[in-house]
């Protein structure tokens, strides 16, 4: 169950990257399970990735080959995660690399592998390797929304994000997508995401400027306090547009590029919030007033992952103790209560260390039943502002992920 509009927006192609996608029977037959995204010679790209230990076999490839040659095709299976394997689990991601390297006559440095889906399970690479000539046979650039629903595992729709801007008299164009519905706690990413531009962008401004919006967007948002093992989101540029190369973060042309790339990135984020395993409810946790940024997120997400809090949202209970408790616990040193005020969006719910005079039932309850609202903690302490999004957990979460495997 999903919140809000299942629509998909119009994708716009990216000059010089083309995608195909086909059915290799990873898990289930009949169905796309396998990308393939060709990037232009010339073009650059970046990725930020799990910080999981047991980060699976792929991520630690994609790292290897980022660092050893120019990125010309990214492989994404779905339905297998190719992770705690050991070298067999290499060698499987390995043994897909040079498929698409021998029929596409590249390097295995340049094919970077992407897998998502179940633990702990061989991934067939003989049926990824066999798939491989048909999907360099049907590449096209108008096929990202195929590619977004051949990467889906439990996501029940397509994510996506399309714009084309203007920047110093240039047309540029950020197109993406993602996938995302449970093991979701930013420590990177939290998913896949896969997002190109045909803009010119130096190497190492391409990496600062996707780290900076990841950790706005990807890594604010938490279904289940669970970070995956398989999690990456990357970013190509192809070069295929007029405007002049950026290298300069601090230019005008970089600071629009990355209002552009911050709001693809905040989108695709909210979108797999929006797709959260058994959601039913959007949950934007706002803190404000905290010394610093560790202090924001620290009350944030003691909130947004708290169990008792986020079945009071999908039971419609302003049960407001639950979120008090929660910033409570958060570990703040020296916490002063009676400076702290909590609002369920316009309804103030708590002010000087307990219950809001204004306060009444009827209103919290009121806020709790849309389908999306925000969790506003003011803690009057400093000046620093963070937020994040979650959702709430109901029973169909606890179905999804207890059935996951059968």
């Amino acid at each position: 169950m999903a919140i809000g509009l299942d629509s998909f927006p119009q994708m716009f192609p990216i000059k010089g990257v083309r995608l195909a996608t086909a059915c290799a029977g990873v898990k289930y037959k009949n169905h796309p399970d396998l990308t393939l995204i060709e990037v232009p010679i010339g073009a650059t790209c970046t990725g930020v990735f799990t910080k999981n230990a047991f980060c699976a076999a792929p991520v630690t490839i994609c790292k290897q080959h980022l660092r050893g040659a120019d990125t010309r095709y990214l492989l994404i299976n779905s339905g297998n995660a190719n992770a705690g394997l050991g070298q067999s689990g290499i060698d499987a991601a390995i043994q897909c690399c040079d498929a698409v390297a021998a029929h596409s006559g590249t390097q295995r440095a340049q094919v970077l592998p992407f897998s998502t889906g179940v633990i702990g399970e061989q991934l067939p690479a003989g049926k990824v390797v066999s798939t491989v000539p048909e999907l360099l046979g049907n590449l096209s650039d108008s096929a990202w929304e195929y590619a977004a629903r051949a990467i889906m595992t439990t996501d029940t729709r397509p994510k996506g994000f399309s714009e084309n801007i203007v920047i110093d008299g240039c047309p540029v164009t950020v197109t993406g997508i993602s996938k995302g519905a449970g093991m979701i706690k930013p420590d990177m990413a939290t998913m896949l995401a896969f997002i190109a531009t045909d803009a010119k962008i130096e190497s190492s401004t391409l990496n600062s400027m996707l780290l900076k919006a990841a950790n706005k967007s990807f890594n604010r948002i938490t279904i289940d306090g669970d970070t995956s093992t398989n999690d990456a989101c990357m970013l190509i540029a192809s070069g295929q547009t007029n405007l002049s190369l950026i290298s300069d973060v601090n230019s005008s042309n970089a600071k629009q590029f990355q209002n552009l790339l911050d709001r693809a990135c905040e989108h695709l984020a909210v979108e797999i919030i929006r797709d959260g395993e058994g959601a039913t409810k959007l949950v934007e946790v706002v803190v404000e007033g905290a010394q610093d940024q560790s202090e924001a997120l620290g009350v944030g997400y003691t909130v947004a992952e708290s169990p008792l809090v986020k079945t009071a949202i999908f039971a419609s209970d302003p049960n407001w103790g639950r979120i008090l408790a929660a910033v409570g616990r958060s570990g703040i040193s020296n916490l002063d209560i009676n400076g702290i005020s909590i609002y369920l969006d316009q309804v103030c719910i708590v002010e000087n260390g307990g219950r809001a005079e204004s306060y009444r039932e009827e209103l919290g309850a009121a806020v709790m039943a849309k389908e999306a609202f925000t969790i506003l903690i003011r803690l009057g302490r400093g000046e620093h502002i963070e937020k994040l999004w979650t959702t709430d957990l109901s029973y169909d979460y606890v179905r999804i992920n207890a059935e996951y495997r059968t």
